[in-house]
Protein backbone atom coordinates (compact mmCIF):
# COMPACT_ATOMS: atom_id res chain seq x y z
CA UNK A 1 0.00 0.00 0.00
CA UNK A 2 1.14 3.63 -0.97
CA UNK A 3 1.74 6.08 1.40
CA UNK A 4 -0.69 8.63 2.61
CA UNK A 5 -0.78 11.77 1.00
CA UNK A 6 0.39 14.96 3.09
CA UNK A 7 -2.21 17.85 2.21
CA UNK A 8 0.24 20.55 2.56
CA UNK A 9 -0.61 23.24 5.05
CA UNK A 10 1.24 24.98 8.32
CA UNK A 11 1.86 22.40 10.94
CA UNK A 12 0.76 23.43 14.58
CA UNK A 13 3.14 21.37 17.30
CA UNK A 14 6.36 23.20 17.48
CA UNK A 15 8.03 20.06 17.91
CA UNK A 16 6.37 18.65 14.61
CA UNK A 17 7.07 21.32 12.83
CA UNK A 18 11.01 21.32 14.03
CA UNK A 19 11.42 17.81 12.97
CA UNK A 20 9.75 18.13 9.47
CA UNK A 21 11.86 21.14 8.84
CA UNK A 22 14.95 19.36 9.71
CA UNK A 23 14.02 16.29 7.36
CA UNK A 24 12.63 18.31 4.47
CA UNK A 25 15.85 20.69 4.71
CA UNK A 26 17.95 17.62 4.46
CA UNK A 27 15.90 15.94 1.84
CA UNK A 28 16.42 19.53 -0.47
CA UNK A 29 19.95 19.70 0.14
CA UNK A 30 20.43 16.16 -0.51
CA UNK A 31 18.47 16.64 -4.22
CA UNK A 32 20.22 19.23 -5.18
CA UNK A 33 23.81 17.61 -4.52
CA UNK A 34 22.29 15.11 -6.42
CA UNK A 35 21.11 17.34 -9.17
CA UNK A 36 24.83 18.95 -9.54
CA UNK A 37 26.45 15.70 -9.57
CA UNK A 38 24.57 14.04 -11.98
CA UNK A 39 23.83 16.97 -14.62
CA UNK A 40 27.18 18.98 -13.61
CA UNK A 41 25.36 22.13 -12.44
CA UNK A 42 26.46 24.59 -10.49
CA UNK A 43 23.78 24.53 -7.74
CA UNK A 44 23.21 27.22 -4.73
CA UNK A 45 20.79 26.59 -1.79
CA UNK A 46 19.80 29.05 0.32
CA UNK A 47 17.18 27.73 3.65
CA UNK A 48 16.78 30.44 6.39
CA UNK A 49 14.18 28.28 9.63
CA UNK A 50 11.49 30.46 11.53
CA UNK A 51 14.05 31.04 13.77
CA UNK A 52 16.12 33.49 11.11
CA UNK A 53 18.91 30.32 11.22
CA UNK A 54 20.31 30.18 7.88
CA UNK A 55 21.72 26.80 6.21
CA UNK A 56 23.04 27.10 2.93
CA UNK A 57 24.69 24.12 0.29
CA UNK A 58 26.72 24.90 -2.61
CA UNK A 59 28.57 22.53 -5.34
CA UNK A 60 31.76 23.17 -6.52
CA UNK A 61 32.00 26.68 -7.50
CA UNK A 62 31.70 29.10 -3.86
CA UNK A 63 28.23 29.95 -2.66
CA UNK A 64 29.39 33.67 -2.87
CA UNK A 65 30.64 33.37 -6.98
CA UNK A 66 27.24 31.46 -8.23
CA UNK A 67 25.14 34.38 -5.95
CA UNK A 68 27.16 36.85 -8.22
CA UNK A 69 26.67 35.38 -11.67
CA UNK A 70 23.01 35.24 -10.91
CA UNK A 71 22.97 38.66 -9.97
CA UNK A 72 25.13 39.80 -13.10
CA UNK A 73 22.66 37.77 -15.52
CA UNK A 74 19.43 38.84 -13.72
CA UNK A 75 20.80 42.36 -11.92
CA UNK A 76 17.89 44.59 -14.45
CA UNK A 77 15.05 41.96 -13.28
CA UNK A 78 15.88 42.48 -9.40
CA UNK A 79 16.28 46.07 -9.78
CA UNK A 80 12.91 46.34 -11.57
CA UNK A 81 11.50 44.42 -8.63
CA UNK A 82 13.21 46.48 -5.92
CA UNK A 83 12.23 49.53 -7.67
CA UNK A 84 8.55 48.20 -7.91
CA UNK A 85 8.46 47.02 -4.33
CA UNK A 86 9.51 50.42 -3.12
CA UNK A 87 6.84 52.49 -5.21
CA UNK A 88 4.37 50.08 -3.55
CA UNK A 89 5.71 51.09 -0.53
CA UNK A 90 5.60 54.85 -1.04
CA UNK A 91 1.84 55.47 -1.33
CA UNK A 92 -0.16 56.46 -4.38
CA UNK A 93 0.97 58.84 -7.09
CA UNK A 94 -1.26 61.08 -5.59
CA UNK A 95 0.48 61.10 -2.49
CA UNK A 96 3.75 61.14 -4.08
CA UNK A 97 2.62 64.17 -6.34
CA UNK A 98 1.56 66.30 -3.00
CA UNK A 99 4.89 65.70 -1.41
CA UNK A 100 6.42 66.93 -4.21
CA UNK A 101 4.39 69.92 -4.62
CA UNK A 102 5.20 70.21 -0.63
CA UNK A 103 9.17 70.01 -1.08
CA UNK A 104 9.08 72.44 -4.03
CA UNK A 105 6.88 75.25 -3.06
CA UNK A 106 8.81 78.88 -3.49
CA UNK A 107 8.89 79.24 0.39
CA UNK A 108 10.28 76.26 1.51
CA UNK A 109 12.86 75.57 -1.21
CA UNK A 110 15.40 77.88 0.76
CA UNK A 111 15.04 74.68 3.40
CA UNK A 112 15.00 71.30 0.98
CA UNK A 113 18.51 69.28 1.36
CA UNK A 114 20.12 67.71 -1.33
CA UNK A 115 19.65 64.32 0.12
CA UNK A 116 15.69 65.41 0.07
CA UNK A 117 15.75 66.08 -3.31
CA UNK A 118 17.73 63.21 -4.52
CA UNK A 119 15.34 60.90 -2.04
CA UNK A 120 12.26 63.00 -3.90
CA UNK A 121 13.86 61.71 -7.10
CA UNK A 122 14.26 58.55 -6.60
CA UNK A 123 9.97 58.17 -5.61
CA UNK A 124 9.83 59.69 -8.90
CA UNK A 125 11.84 57.20 -10.82
CA UNK A 126 9.67 54.19 -8.81
CA UNK A 127 6.49 56.48 -9.75
CA UNK A 128 7.37 56.50 -12.95
CA UNK A 129 8.76 52.68 -13.65
CA UNK A 130 5.17 51.43 -12.04
CA UNK A 131 3.62 53.64 -14.28
CA UNK A 132 5.31 52.80 -17.52
CA UNK A 133 4.94 48.91 -16.29
CA UNK A 134 1.06 49.14 -16.07
CA UNK A 135 1.25 50.76 -19.15
CA UNK A 136 3.17 48.18 -20.88
CA UNK A 137 0.61 45.56 -19.27
CA UNK A 138 -2.09 47.60 -20.05
CA UNK A 139 -1.13 48.14 -24.05
CA UNK A 140 -0.31 44.18 -24.20
CA UNK A 141 -3.61 43.67 -23.12
CA UNK A 142 -4.98 45.51 -26.01
CA UNK A 143 -3.39 44.49 -28.45
CA UNK A 144 -4.43 40.85 -27.53
CA UNK A 145 -8.04 42.25 -27.20
CA UNK A 146 -7.46 43.62 -31.07
CA UNK A 147 -5.94 40.33 -32.35
CA UNK A 148 -9.24 38.39 -31.03
CA UNK A 149 -11.38 41.12 -32.54
CA UNK A 150 -9.82 40.40 -36.08
CA UNK A 151 -10.10 37.36 -35.82
CA UNK A 152 -13.81 36.71 -34.78
CA UNK A 153 -14.02 39.56 -38.09
CA UNK A 154 -11.72 36.91 -40.34
CA UNK A 155 -14.13 34.26 -39.66
CA UNK A 156 -17.16 36.42 -40.12
CA UNK A 157 -16.04 37.58 -43.61
CA UNK A 158 -15.13 34.20 -44.48
CA UNK A 159 -18.70 33.04 -43.33
CA UNK A 160 -20.20 35.51 -45.48
CA UNK A 161 -17.79 34.88 -48.73
CA UNK A 162 -18.59 31.51 -48.02
CA UNK A 163 -22.62 32.77 -48.42
CA UNK A 164 -21.99 35.22 -51.24
CA UNK A 165 -20.75 32.33 -53.44
CA UNK A 166 -23.40 29.95 -52.64
CA UNK A 167 -25.72 33.14 -53.24
CA UNK A 168 -23.63 33.17 -56.89
CA UNK A 169 -23.97 29.82 -57.91
CA UNK A 170 -28.05 29.72 -56.83
CA UNK A 171 -28.57 32.52 -59.33
CA UNK A 172 -26.06 30.80 -62.27
CA UNK A 173 -27.89 27.48 -61.85
CA UNK A 174 -31.59 29.55 -62.10
CA UNK A 175 -30.09 31.25 -64.79
CA UNK A 176 -29.65 28.13 -66.73
CA UNK A 177 -32.91 26.56 -65.57
CA UNK A 178 -35.00 29.47 -66.72
CA UNK A 179 -36.82 29.82 -63.70
CA UNK A 180 -39.19 32.63 -63.13
CA UNK A 181 -37.79 35.51 -60.34
CA UNK A 182 -40.15 34.30 -57.78
CA UNK A 183 -39.06 30.85 -57.58
CA UNK A 184 -35.01 32.11 -57.70
CA UNK A 185 -36.27 34.54 -54.75
CA UNK A 186 -37.29 31.05 -52.79
CA UNK A 187 -34.35 29.24 -53.99
CA UNK A 188 -32.02 32.15 -52.10
CA UNK A 189 -34.33 31.75 -49.40
CA UNK A 190 -33.80 27.70 -49.07
CA UNK A 191 -29.96 28.72 -49.42
CA UNK A 192 -29.90 31.38 -46.74
CA UNK A 193 -32.28 29.51 -43.92
CA UNK A 194 -29.73 26.95 -42.89
CA UNK A 195 -26.91 29.77 -43.16
CA UNK A 196 -28.36 31.22 -40.15
CA UNK A 197 -29.12 28.24 -37.93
Amino acid sequence: MGRKKLEIKPIENKSSRQVTFSKRRNGLIEKARQLSVLCDASVALLVVSASRKLYSFSSGDNLVKILDRYGKQHGDDLKALDRQSKALDSGSHHELLELVESKLEESNVDNVSVGSLVQLEEHLENALSVTRARKTELMLKLVENLKEKEKLLEEENHVLASQMEKSSLVRAEADNMEVSPGQISDINLLVTLPLLN
